[in-house]
């Protein structure tokens, strides 16, 4: 079995292809690994192998492995749905929320955020792919939320984010990813400082990376297939 070292170094190695074939510098795409349901051990191994960025989808998950990790400078990324009752937790405790959809979580995040910590960056989720079980805002609704988020003193908008269908269709991926790029032009070009696409996941960075991916998120690649619940502590 591969170790995550080995993992990381291969999702690094395609992440340095992508980005050479769309003729991108390697350095313009973040790695976020994304370690929900994984311990925080593993956690651990992946910062020896010199990862900093970490996604997790659960607030409070996140919170209890920030705890057992908190004499290594990791940078924590909440990447799953946020409730109402968990936006104190996720204002105190990261230093990314890529999941924003409606202005109430906005107003309390920035509400929540402690002054003594760095604006919280943020991103908005697009639905790009129209599911209805998916979340984010239809891209017809991410201007009126990307403006209301960018006045807001104690957030910082950075960008957007998307999570279309899963597909094999290479060219489906591309167009879902394209459409996400195109609505952030439109948006920096109405004035917001955008400069963030929260794209592309372990079967499908390749063409989010070739559509202008500057935060990649992948768990499977480096962890391997979620765990059980039981095994997320330390």
């Amino acid at each position: 079995m591969a170790t995550i070292a080995a993992n990381l170094q291969a999702v690094r190695a395609r992440i340095a292809r992508a980005a050479a074939a769309a003729g991108r510098d390697p350095a313009s795409v973040t790695l976020v690994a994304v370690t929900k349901t994984h311990a925080a051990a593993r956690v651990r191994e992946a910062h020896a192998a010199g990862q900093r960025a970490f996604g997790e989808s659960y607030v409070q998950e996140a919170a209890a492995k920030m705890d057992a990790l908190a004499g290594l400078a990791l940078e924590w990324h909440l990447v799953g749905p946020l409730q109402a009752n968990k936006t104190r937790l996720a204002a105190e405790r990261f230093a990314w929320v890529h999941t924003l959809e409606r202005e109430r979580i906005a107003r309390r995040l920035s509400a929540q955020r402690p002054g003594a910590l760095a604006p919280l960056n943020v991103l908005v989720q697009v639905n790009v792919s129209g599911e209805s079980s998916k979340s984010g805002v239809a891209p017809r609704d991410a201007a009126a939320l990307a403006r209301a988020v960018a006045a807001l003193p104690r957030l910082r908008l950075r960008g957007l984010m998307a999570i279309p269908e899963p597909s094999a269709d290479v060219a489906l991926q591309r167009a879902r990813f394209r459409s996400l790029r195109e609505l952030c032009a439109q948006l920096a070009a109405e004035g917001l400082a955008l400069d963030t696409l929260s794209m592309g996941m372990s079967g499908d960075m390749e063409a989010a990376i070739a559509e202008g991916a500057t935060l990649v998120r992948i768990g499977t690649a480096i962890f391997g297939a979620p765990q059980e619940a039981s095994a997320v502590l330390p």
